[in-house]
């Protein structure tokens, strides 16, 4: 699980609206510079090519894109639910479910943001920050490594 990389300021301002970017909190240079990197990373460990999953909103597309190991696919259980703690236990059920039910051929990575990284694990990773995961058919999600945010 990849939280998105550095987008500045927190939230999205008044107005957002999923599909258009000019609504969104977008990623800065530096996290498009973060997220090029976290592409380098996972090349230089052998992962050139994985199944992709992003949020709908635009920093995390972007920040899929850029990792530049595969076709990125959006994917609404990993939008954000920040601001709306109330759905958090049903949107990480569902997430946790769907998860159960697929069966990855290879590396996999979810681009999502911290609340979603965070109700799944427990963790609370900073923004490019790789939170590697076990998925259990029944036992909780097991947190089994953590990469910090290139530099």
């Amino acid at each position: 699980m990849l939280r998105h990389a550095a987008a500045p300021g927190s939230g999205d301002p008044p107005g957002f609206r999923l599909g258009d970017c000019s609504t969104q909190r977008n990623l800065s240079e530096q996290g498009r510079a973060q997220a090029r990197a976290i592409g380098d990373l996972f090349r230089a460990n052998g992962i050139s090519s994985a199944a992709v999953y992003s949020s709908q909103w635009c920093r995390c597309l972007e920040t899929a894109r850029l990792l530049g190991i595969g076709d990125v696919v959006p994917l609404e259980l990993l939008n954000s639910f920040f601001g709306d703690s109330s759905a958090a236990e049903v949107r990480t059920a569902a997430l946790l479910a769907w998860l159960r039910g697929q069966r990855f051929g290879g590396p996999t990575v979810l681009v999502t943001h911290q609340v979603n990284i965070t109700g799944l694990t427990g963790e609370v990773p900073d923004s490019g920050e790789i939170i590697v995961v076990r998925i259990h058919d029944a036992d909780p999600v097991q947190v089994i490594g953590q990469v910090a945010t290139p530099a």
